[in-house]
Formats: C-alpha cells, structure tokens, sequence
C-alpha cells in the first residue's frame, strides 16, 4: 500500500517540470520583442551603418532565431518525453521531428546548436577584430573548438550506444 503510494507520487512528480517548460517559453516572447527592437533599430541606422555593422546586427538576429528554435525543440521535446504526450486538436499538426526526438538526439541538437551559436560569436569576433585582441581570440577559439569536439564526441557516443535501438 506504501510503496504504490510512493510509485503514484514518484511518477507524478514529472509534473513539476511543466513550470520550468513553461518559463522557457515564456523567454521565446522576450526573443521576440528584442528581435522586433533590433529590426527597428537596424532600420533607424541602416543609412549611417557600415556594412560590417549591418552584417552584425543580422547575426545577432540569426544568433536570437537559433536560440529560440532550441528553446521550442527543448520545450516541446521535453515535455512529450518526460511528462505527457501531446494532444492537439484535430486541425493542428506536430512537428515532423516531434515524438521521434529522445534525449540522447536533444542533447546532440543542443550540442550542434551551441556550436553554431559559438561560431557566429566567433565570426563577430573575427570581424570586429583589432591587432592587440589576439588573446581574447585565441581563447574565443578554444572555446569553439572545445565545443565542437564536445559536439561530436557525443553524436558519436550516441551512435555507437543507441543507434542499434532505434533501428527497431
């Protein structure tokens, strides 16, 4: 009798991730406004811009867009994985890489997504360069690097440790 109303509690406990998947998609309209901010911005100052600015404002637009395309997968996924199986109404569609996603492929695509968001900071970097910045580059390199072996070490892992799973 303890241990079933143990079990029910454990298993319901799942539930108090939902607040957390609900905060990170709160973030999503904090994403949006912002992006909504620096368009406007960007097009005030577009005349008195210089190319390399422009072209750092819309990376920083393509660095937003990442985020916010991890956060939903990261939402979405999460909850279909650890809490509930979505249930849309009927005119509603779900992602194609809805329900196929386990953990294992959302932390790879975090992975990948990180290594793009370092790689466009890295470009960033690169492009606002100047002759006595060499250490803070160097460094902003080895971090990208570090993240990009992390990246692959872990799809690797992946596919030598799951890969045979999902086959079947």
């Amino acid at each position: 009798m303890i241990e079933r109303i143990l079990e029910q509690l454990i298993f319901a406990s799942r539930w108090l991730l939902v607040p957390i998947y609900l905060a990170l998609a709160a973030i999503l309209i904090l994403f949006g406004v912002k992006a909504v901010q620096e368009t406007i911005h960007l097009f005030e100052r577009v005349l008195v811009m210089t190319e390399t600015e422009v072209v750092m404002a819309g990376l920083a637009l393509i660095d937003l867009a990442l985020i916010a395309n991890l956060l939903v997968m990261v939402v979405l996924s999460s909850y279909e994985t650890f809490v509930s199986t979505l249930d849309l109404s009927e005119g509603q569609k779900k992602p194609s890489w809805l329900g196929r996603m386990d953990a294992a492929t959302l932390k790879i695509k975090l992975a990948v997504s990180i290594v793009a968001i370092s790689s466009i900071h890295l470009l960033k970097a690169f492009m606002n360069f100047k002759a006595g910045d060499t250490q803070e580059l160097f460094w902003l390199m080895v971090v990208h690097i570090a993240f990009v072996v992390s990246a692959l070490l872990m799809a690797f892992i992946d596919k030598i440790a799951f890969s045979h799973h999902r086959q079947h």
